[in-house]
Protein backbone atom coordinates (compact mmCIF):
# COMPACT_ATOMS: atom_id res chain seq x y z
CA UNK A 1 0.00 0.00 0.00
CA UNK A 2 1.26 3.09 -0.63
CA UNK A 3 1.86 5.79 1.92
CA UNK A 4 -0.95 8.65 2.74
CA UNK A 5 1.39 11.01 3.37
CA UNK A 6 3.07 12.32 -0.09
CA UNK A 7 6.94 11.85 0.13
CA UNK A 8 6.98 15.51 -0.29
CA UNK A 9 6.65 16.05 3.39
CA UNK A 10 9.77 15.53 6.38
CA UNK A 11 7.43 14.65 9.12
CA UNK A 12 9.36 14.15 12.93
CA UNK A 13 7.53 12.45 15.60
CA UNK A 14 8.43 12.52 19.18
CA UNK A 15 7.40 11.88 22.53
CA UNK A 16 5.08 8.92 23.97
CA UNK A 17 4.77 6.68 21.35
CA UNK A 18 1.83 4.74 23.13
CA UNK A 19 -0.14 8.12 24.39
CA UNK A 20 -3.67 8.66 24.18
CA UNK A 21 -3.12 12.29 22.93
CA UNK A 22 -1.09 13.57 19.85
CA UNK A 23 -0.19 17.25 19.74
CA UNK A 24 0.07 17.74 15.85
CA UNK A 25 2.32 21.31 15.87
CA UNK A 26 2.08 23.54 12.57
CA UNK A 27 4.35 25.93 11.38
CA UNK A 28 4.07 29.45 9.71
CA UNK A 29 4.85 30.76 6.59
CA UNK A 30 8.39 30.84 5.51
CA UNK A 31 9.49 29.04 8.64
CA UNK A 32 9.45 25.46 9.48
CA UNK A 33 9.00 22.30 11.97
CA UNK A 34 12.06 23.50 14.02
CA UNK A 35 10.07 26.84 15.17
CA UNK A 36 8.24 24.33 17.23
CA UNK A 37 11.83 22.81 19.19
CA UNK A 38 11.45 24.05 22.38
CA UNK A 39 7.51 23.89 22.96
CA UNK A 40 7.64 20.06 21.72
CA UNK A 41 10.28 19.31 24.15
CA UNK A 42 8.34 19.70 26.54
CA UNK A 43 4.85 18.70 25.93
CA UNK A 44 3.42 15.45 27.31
CA UNK A 45 2.31 12.57 25.35
CA UNK A 46 2.93 12.37 21.61
CA UNK A 47 3.98 15.12 18.63
CA UNK A 48 4.20 15.38 15.52
CA UNK A 49 5.65 18.05 13.25
CA UNK A 50 6.41 18.48 9.67
CA UNK A 51 7.69 20.60 7.40
CA UNK A 52 4.76 22.55 5.24
CA UNK A 53 5.71 21.44 1.32
CA UNK A 54 7.75 24.34 0.37
CA UNK A 55 9.28 25.00 3.47
CA UNK A 56 12.05 23.17 5.20
CA UNK A 57 13.37 19.75 4.24
CA UNK A 58 9.91 19.66 2.69
CA UNK A 59 9.62 19.20 -1.49
CA UNK A 60 10.15 22.16 -3.60
CA UNK A 61 6.32 22.44 -3.99
CA UNK A 62 3.40 25.66 -3.34
CA UNK A 63 0.19 24.78 -3.18
CA UNK A 64 -3.50 26.72 -1.50
CA UNK A 65 -4.12 26.61 2.01
CA UNK A 66 -7.08 24.03 1.07
CA UNK A 67 -4.52 21.90 -0.03
CA UNK A 68 -2.51 22.41 2.73
CA UNK A 69 -5.40 21.25 4.89
CA UNK A 70 -5.61 17.65 2.68
CA UNK A 71 -1.81 17.33 3.33
CA UNK A 72 -2.55 18.36 7.09
CA UNK A 73 -5.52 15.42 6.86
CA UNK A 74 -2.98 12.88 5.44
CA UNK A 75 -0.50 13.31 8.17
CA UNK A 76 -3.24 12.92 10.54
CA UNK A 77 -3.82 9.87 8.66
CA UNK A 78 -0.76 8.02 8.98
CA UNK A 79 1.01 9.30 12.23
CA UNK A 80 -1.74 9.92 14.58
CA UNK A 81 -5.16 7.59 13.32
CA UNK A 82 -6.07 6.42 16.28
CA UNK A 83 -6.32 9.10 19.90
CA UNK A 84 -7.05 12.13 21.01
CA UNK A 85 -5.83 15.49 18.59
CA UNK A 86 -4.94 18.88 19.96
CA UNK A 87 -3.85 20.86 16.74
CA UNK A 88 -1.56 23.73 17.60
CA UNK A 89 -1.05 26.19 14.65
CA UNK A 90 1.51 29.58 14.05
CA UNK A 91 -0.08 32.04 11.74
CA UNK A 92 -0.04 30.22 8.50
CA UNK A 93 -0.33 26.74 10.61
CA UNK A 94 -3.91 28.43 12.53
CA UNK A 95 -5.29 29.11 8.86
CA UNK A 96 -4.81 25.74 8.31
CA UNK A 97 -6.23 24.21 11.33
CA UNK A 98 -9.20 26.58 9.63
CA UNK A 99 -9.53 25.09 6.60
CA UNK A 100 -9.37 21.87 7.92
CA UNK A 101 -12.24 22.42 9.82
CA UNK A 102 -14.06 23.80 6.90
CA UNK A 103 -13.41 20.70 4.80
CA UNK A 104 -13.16 18.18 7.01
CA UNK A 105 -15.24 18.91 9.94
CA UNK A 106 -16.00 15.15 10.93
CA UNK A 107 -12.32 15.08 12.04
CA UNK A 108 -12.88 16.98 14.43
CA UNK A 109 -14.57 14.86 16.61
CA UNK A 110 -11.50 13.30 17.70
CA UNK A 111 -10.21 17.00 18.56
CA UNK A 112 -10.03 17.83 22.14
CA UNK A 113 -8.21 20.92 21.95
CA UNK A 114 -6.86 23.46 19.90
CA UNK A 115 -3.98 26.67 19.66
CA UNK A 116 -4.28 29.11 17.47
CA UNK A 117 -1.41 30.96 17.77
CA UNK A 118 -0.94 34.40 16.19
CA UNK A 119 -3.34 34.13 13.33
CA UNK A 120 -6.12 35.37 11.75
CA UNK A 121 -9.49 33.71 9.60
CA UNK A 122 -9.22 36.28 7.06
CA UNK A 123 -9.23 40.08 6.42
CA UNK A 124 -5.29 40.01 5.79
CA UNK A 125 -3.46 42.95 3.54
CA UNK A 126 -3.34 42.53 0.26
CA UNK A 127 -0.22 42.63 -1.89
CA UNK A 128 1.25 46.02 -2.74
CA UNK A 129 3.08 46.60 -6.44
CA UNK A 130 6.06 46.31 -4.43
CA UNK A 131 5.67 42.82 -2.86
CA UNK A 132 3.95 41.67 -5.94
CA UNK A 133 7.55 42.49 -8.24
CA UNK A 134 9.62 40.76 -5.50
CA UNK A 135 7.23 37.90 -5.48
CA UNK A 136 7.74 37.45 -9.20
CA UNK A 137 11.16 37.61 -8.96
CA UNK A 138 11.72 35.45 -5.76
CA UNK A 139 8.94 32.80 -7.13
CA UNK A 140 11.49 32.17 -10.16
CA UNK A 141 14.02 30.91 -7.04
CA UNK A 142 14.37 27.49 -6.50
CA UNK A 143 14.87 28.86 -3.00
CA UNK A 144 14.24 32.74 -1.32
CA UNK A 145 17.88 32.40 -0.20
CA UNK A 146 20.02 35.56 1.28
CA UNK A 147 19.20 34.05 5.11
CA UNK A 148 21.75 36.14 6.72
CA UNK A 149 20.70 39.17 5.28
CA UNK A 150 17.04 38.74 5.80
CA UNK A 151 17.57 39.23 9.97
CA UNK A 152 17.47 42.60 10.36
CA UNK A 153 14.34 42.76 8.55
CA UNK A 154 12.81 39.37 10.58
CA UNK A 155 13.67 41.30 13.15
CA UNK A 156 10.53 43.66 12.64
CA UNK A 157 8.86 40.55 13.45
CA UNK A 158 9.44 39.67 16.81
CA UNK A 159 9.02 42.43 20.08
CA UNK A 160 10.96 43.85 22.32
CA UNK A 161 13.98 42.60 23.24
CA UNK A 162 14.17 39.44 20.96
CA UNK A 163 16.77 36.92 21.48
CA UNK A 164 19.02 37.48 18.04
CA UNK A 165 19.58 33.83 17.63
CA UNK A 166 16.19 32.90 17.37
CA UNK A 167 15.86 36.52 14.96
CA UNK A 168 18.83 34.19 12.81
CA UNK A 169 17.09 31.14 13.00
CA UNK A 170 14.19 32.76 11.50
CA UNK A 171 15.96 34.19 8.59
CA UNK A 172 17.59 31.34 7.97
CA UNK A 173 14.38 29.60 7.82
CA UNK A 174 13.00 32.19 5.44
CA UNK A 175 16.10 31.76 3.75
CA UNK A 176 15.53 28.17 3.22
CA UNK A 177 11.99 28.07 1.67
CA UNK A 178 11.25 27.59 -1.79
CA UNK A 179 10.96 30.45 -4.20
CA UNK A 180 7.55 29.43 -5.76
CA UNK A 181 5.82 28.69 -2.29
CA UNK A 182 6.88 32.08 -0.50
CA UNK A 183 5.34 33.61 -3.68
CA UNK A 184 2.32 32.00 -3.66
CA UNK A 185 1.06 31.46 0.19
CA UNK A 186 1.78 34.89 -0.17
CA UNK A 187 -0.79 36.14 -2.04
CA UNK A 188 -3.02 32.54 -0.57
CA UNK A 189 -2.94 34.89 2.47
CA UNK A 190 -4.82 37.48 0.72
CA UNK A 191 -7.87 35.31 -0.26
CA UNK A 192 -8.02 33.41 3.23
CA UNK A 193 -11.75 33.92 4.62
CA UNK A 194 -12.79 31.14 7.23
CA UNK A 195 -14.43 32.82 9.87
CA UNK A 196 -17.34 30.59 9.51
CA UNK A 197 -15.11 27.44 9.77
CA UNK A 198 -14.82 28.51 13.18
CA UNK A 199 -18.54 27.14 14.48
CA UNK A 200 -16.63 23.71 14.13
CA UNK A 201 -14.33 24.74 17.31
CA UNK A 202 -17.06 26.27 18.88
CA UNK A 203 -17.75 23.07 21.44
CA UNK A 204 -13.99 22.10 21.37
CA UNK A 205 -11.64 23.82 23.89
CA UNK A 206 -9.58 26.69 22.25
CA UNK A 207 -7.39 28.61 23.27
CA UNK A 208 -6.49 32.18 21.09
CA UNK A 209 -2.28 33.90 21.63
CA UNK A 210 -1.52 36.91 20.48
CA UNK A 211 1.11 39.35 20.64
CA UNK A 212 0.54 42.76 21.50
CA UNK A 213 3.36 43.66 19.31
CA UNK A 214 2.29 41.65 16.18
CA UNK A 215 2.49 43.24 13.19
CA UNK A 216 1.84 40.46 10.83
CA UNK A 217 -1.69 39.57 12.31
CA UNK A 218 -1.96 42.28 14.52
CA UNK A 219 -4.71 42.21 17.86
CA UNK A 220 -7.45 42.26 15.57
CA UNK A 221 -7.19 39.53 13.66
CA UNK A 222 -6.92 37.81 17.53
CA UNK A 223 -10.00 39.83 18.29
CA UNK A 224 -12.13 38.59 15.51
CA UNK A 225 -10.74 34.77 16.89
CA UNK A 226 -11.77 35.47 19.87
CA UNK A 227 -14.88 37.34 19.68
CA UNK A 228 -15.80 34.10 16.74
CA UNK A 229 -15.19 31.46 20.37
CA UNK A 230 -16.46 33.59 23.04
CA UNK A 231 -15.71 30.29 25.05
CA UNK A 232 -12.03 30.47 24.43
CA UNK A 233 -9.49 31.63 26.48
CA UNK A 234 -7.63 34.34 24.79
CA UNK A 235 -4.42 35.14 26.01
CA UNK A 236 -2.14 38.55 24.91
CA UNK A 237 1.54 38.69 25.34
CA UNK A 238 2.46 42.27 26.40
CA UNK A 239 5.89 43.47 23.95
CA UNK A 240 5.44 39.72 21.85
CA UNK A 241 5.20 39.88 18.32
CA UNK A 242 4.18 37.64 15.82
CA UNK A 243 6.90 34.71 16.47
CA UNK A 244 5.43 33.50 20.19
CA UNK A 245 6.73 29.85 19.80
CA UNK A 246 10.12 31.37 19.79
CA UNK A 247 9.43 34.46 22.07
CA UNK A 248 6.89 32.65 24.34
CA UNK A 249 8.10 29.20 24.10
CA UNK A 250 7.83 28.49 27.95
CA UNK A 251 4.06 29.26 28.35
CA UNK A 252 2.78 28.56 24.55
CA UNK A 253 4.44 25.03 25.63
CA UNK A 254 2.16 25.36 28.95
CA UNK A 255 -1.21 26.05 27.34
CA UNK A 256 -0.81 23.46 24.65
CA UNK A 257 0.08 20.66 27.76
CA UNK A 258 -3.07 21.91 29.48
CA UNK A 259 -5.15 20.92 25.94
CA UNK A 260 -3.32 17.87 25.82
CA UNK A 261 -3.86 17.18 29.58
CA UNK A 262 -7.89 17.57 29.12
CA UNK A 263 -7.26 21.13 31.25
CA UNK A 264 -7.83 24.66 30.22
Amino acid sequence: MAPLVPARLNVVTSGEADSDVTAVLLHGWTMDLTTWDRVAATLPGRVVRYDVRGHGRSESLTGTIAELADDLAAVIEEHAPTGRLVLAGHSLGGMTVMALAEQRPELFDRVSGVALVATSCGDLPRQSAVEKLAGRWIGARPKVGFGRVLAPGLRVTFGRRPRWEDVRAAAAMAGNTCGAAFAGIREELTLHQRKEALAVLSDIPTVVLAGSWDVLTPMRHARVLAEALPSAEFVIYPRAGHMLPLERSEDVARRIAALMNGRR
